[in-house]
C-alpha cells in the first residue's frame, strides 16, 4: 500500500512539476535550482492533498458537532493563513532551501566520518514496509512527545510555543498555529531523528503528512472522542482540547509550567510517563494570562513579533 500511494505521488509530481512549477523556476531565473524544485514539489502537492482533505471533512464536522460556538470568525481564518503558509506557501519553500541541504551535508559528513545511519533492514531483514512505517512511526511520536513537553518545560521555550495555546476558538487549522522559529527548531529536531534512525525520504514525507492530518484532526472544533479504549490508543480531539485547557493543559495548579497530555498522536507516552489527563470534558481553550488582559497579537505579525518578546522576557527567568 506505501508503495502503491508513493508511486501514485511520483507521477502527480511530475505532472506538477512539468507543467507549472519548472515553467515558473525558469521564468523567474531561477534555473540552477531547478532539481532542488523538483523535490520540493512533492511537498507542495501533499500540502495541497492535505488541505483539501482536511476542508472536505472536517470543516463539515466544525459545523454539525462544534466543541464550542466559535466567538471570533476572524480567529479561524487567521490560522488557515498559518496553514496555507505551513503547507502549500512559504514555509515548506523556506525549510527545503534551508534544512534539506543542511540535512545533506550532514548525512554525508557522517558517512565521510565512518558513521552509518541505524537501518531497521539491518535488524529485520525482509521487513515490510508497511511494518517499517508503523516502526518509524512510533519512534518519532516518542522523540515529539519529548519534544512537546519541553516546550512546556523552560520558561523561553514556552515564550514561543505559548502562541499555539492562545487560539481559544480551536479549528481544523490550528494546529499550524505556531511561532515560526518554534516549527524551525522542531523540524531540525526531528529531521536530524529521522536521519540517525535510517527514515527513507519517500517514508518520511508520507510519516509527515500522517502526522499532520492526524494532529489536524484533534485540533478541529469538533465534539469527538474515541471511547475509553480508543482515548489511550490514539489522541482524540477531547483528550487534546485537554492539552489546551486554560489552567490546567499547559501549566500546574500553582501556575509553574507543566500541564499533561503532552502526546502528540500516541497517548501510550503519556500513560507510561504520568502526564495523562482522561477527564471526558470538551473544556475551554487558551491560556491564564489572557483572561488577565495578556495579548497575544491578532493577526500574524503582530503574534510572531510578541512571541519574540515573550521568549525574550520569559528567558530572563530561567536565568535568574
Amino acid at each position: 500500500m506505501i508503495e502503491a500511494i508513493s508511486d501514485w505521488l511520483g507521477v502527480a509530481q511530475g505532472w506538477l512539476f512539468e507543467t507549472t512549477i519548472q515553467p515558473l523556476v525558469f521564468a523567474l531565473g531561477f534555473g540552477e535550482f531547478v532539481e532542488d524544485a523538483f523535490e520540493g514539489t512533492e511537498w507542495l502537492l501533499i500540502g495541497l492533498l492535505e488541505v483539501a482533505l482536511l476542508f472536505l471533512v472536517l470543516r463539515p464536522l466544525e459545523s454539525l458537532i462544534p466543541a464550542q460556538q466559535i466567538t471570533d470568525p476572524r480567529a479561524r481564518w487567521n490560522d488557515f493563513l498559518y496553514t496555507v503558509l505551513h503547507r502549500i506557501g512559504v514555509f515548506p519553500v523556506l525549510i527545503f532551501f534551508t534544512l534539506d541541504p543542511l540535512m545533506d551535508g550532514l548525512a554525508g559528513w557522517l558517512r565521510f566520518d565512518g558513521f552509518h545511519p541505524f537501518n531497521l533492514e539491518s535488524l529485520w531483514p525482509g521487513i515490510s514496509p508497511l511494518a517499517a512505517f508503523a516502526v518509524y512511526f512510533v519512534v518519532l511520536d516518542f522523540f515529539d512527545y519529548w519534544y512537546h513537553r519541553a516546550s512546556h518545560h523552560f520558561n523561553w521555550w514556552w515564550g514561543l510555543h505559548g502562541l499555539h495555546h492562545s487560539q481559544q476558538n480551536m479549528n481544523l487549522w490550528s494546529d499550524d498555529r505556531n511561532h515560526l522559529l518554534d516549527d524551525l527548531l522542531r523540524d531540525v529536531y526531528m529531521g536530524v531523528i529521522a536521519l540517525a534512525i535510517g527514515v527513507e525520504p519517500a517514508q518520511y514525507v508520507m510519516l509527515v503528512s500522517v502526522s499532520r492530518i492526524v494532529q489536524s484532526l484533534q485540533h478541529a472544533n469538533v465534539r469527538i472522542h474515541f471511547g475509553w479504549l480508543g482515548e489511550r490508543l490514539l489522541v482524540s480531539p477531547r483528550y487534546h482540547r485537554m492539552h489546551h485547557a486554560i489552567g490546567a493543559g499547559h501549566e500546574n495548579e500553582d501556575g509553574k509550567l507543566g500541564g499533561c497530555n503532552f502526546a502528540v498522536l500516541l497517548p501510550v507516552w503519556d500513560i507510561i510517563f504520568r502526564t495523562a489527563n482522561f477527564t471526558p470534558q470538551f473544556v475551554a481553550t487558551g491560556i491564564r494570562d489572557q483572561l488577565d488582559g495578556r495579548d497575544y497579537g491578532r493577526g500574524f505579525w503582530a503574534q510572531q513579533a510578541l512571541g519574540l518578546r515573550r521568549m525574550i522576557e520569559y528567558a530572563r527567568k530561567d536565568i535568574v
